[in-house]
């Protein structure tokens, strides 16, 4: 009975161990394929990619397009805030009425050419903080200022005035060009100069004649809002008052002559000898040749009547305002005389001289006979005499 059990364990621990020698071996795990990776989610993503060369050429050139259109913005922005017109002498008349938006008052200095941009000035109101600084008036504005001058000048709103010169012994076209430069329009010169004016200076003026001879030659003061009217007017009251004082109209009347008729010969003495020393001798060779039914043969009659047709200067022009060749005045004034010319054809100097000729002395020679007079043209009159 004890051999048996001996006989069991020892069989049972054989069997056991020769069970785990002939166990078969754990077959080996095969190797998953690893999870996708979320790599919007992934906590560390995955490195980029380098840009290509390609993407790199477009880039620079996108960024050099762009720094390139700004340069020229910035330099399209400072050349139209420069003058419009650089050197010019002209003062233009503007006139800001109330209410008006900056932008607007812009395109109307464009429009007279005051600015070179309306987009500019506007774009430089804004960026300057005037544009609510801007204020109605009348202005006289020079094209040779530049916008923020323009700007600086609007922002006043005070009244400009401004200075007008008429010269003596210059004509209606010279005076004319005078107010286009003060600022004023041609189509208001020209309908300044045609409309009807109620001037005692005026009252024997024929009724179709224009008014050459009749500005009078001073210097003024105005306004920026003066109409062109406003200074002719105020030059007819100067002629009218310098008339006045001087009791012309007497005088002339004692020379035998109209108003208008001692105005004609005043002008043609203003045009031949500026100098007020000389002018009443030269009224008195006139008065003579008028008297002895000769020719004035005045040089400057013919001249202003060419220079007005805009015809070559002719001495045998065929034209009443020819004087070489037509006896007596010229059918009207041809420049505008000033006070010197105005009094010596009211009260002429004595003598009895009947030629006259300025030198190249610019000095005035008489004589009473042609053979004098041809002797003072050899001795000092060698070049003016040579292209009359």
């Amino acid at each position: 009975m004890l051999w048996l059990q001996r006989l069991s364990c020892k069989t049972i621990w054989r069997v056991t161990v020769l069970r785990q020698l002939l166990r078969a071996p754990e077959p080996e795990k095969k190797l998953e394929a690893p999870e996708p990776v979320d790599l919007l989610n992934a906590t560390n993503p995955a490195p980029r990619r380098r840009p290509s060369k390609l993407t790199l050429i477009m880039t620079i050139i996108l960024c050099t397009i762009g720094i390139g259109s700004l340069v020229a913005a910035v330099i399209w922005y400072k050349t139209q805030l420069s003058p419009a017109q650089k050197g010019s002498q002209q003062l233009i008349s503007v006139t800001v009425d109330k209410g008006m938006t900056p932008s607007r008052i812009a395109q109307r200095l464009a429009e007279k050419k005051i600015i070179r941009s309306a987009a500019a000035f506007d774009w430089y109101t804004r960026i300057s903080g005037t544009r609510d600084k801007l204020q109605a008036g009348s202005y006289r504005l020079s094209p040779s200022d530049s916008t923020p001058t323009i700007v600086k000048h609007l922002m006043n709103g005070n009244i400009d005035e401004f200075n007008i010169t008429f010269l003596p012994g210059g004509t209606l076209e010279e005076h004319r060009q005078v107010l286009v430069k003060a600022g004023y329009s041609e189509a208001e010169v020209d309908a300044g100069l045609a409309a009807q004016y109620d001037s005692p200076a005026l009252a024997t003026k024929p009724a179709g004649a224009d008014l050459e001879g009749y500005i009078y030659g001073e210097t003024y003061r105005f306004s920026s809002g003066a109409s062109v009217q406003d200074i002719i007017s105020r030059t007819l009251d100067e002629l009218s008052s310098v008339i006045q004082t001087n009791n012309l109209v007497a005088q002339y009347e004692a020379q035998g002559l109209t108003l208008y008729e001692g105005i004609t010969l005043a002008s043609i003495i203003q045009r031949e000898v500026p100098s007020a020393g000389d002018q009443k001798q030269v009224a008195q060779v006139f008065f003579k040749r008028l008297n002895n039914g000769t020719v004035l043969g005045s040089d400057v009659t013919y001249q202003y009547i060419a220079d007005k047709l805009g015809i070559a200067r002719d001495v045998n022009l065929d034209s009443p305002y020819n004087t070489r060749r037509y006896p007596g005045l010229p059918p009207g004034p041809i420049s505008s005389p000033g006070l010197g010319a105005l009094l010596a054809v009211g009260a002429p100097a004595g003598g009895d001289y009947v030629y006259f000729l300025s030198g190249d002395d610019d000095v005035t020679y008489f004589a009473r006979t042609l053979e004098e007079h041809e002797q003072n043209i050899h001795q000092h009159c060698q070049i003016k005499c040579s292209t009359l």
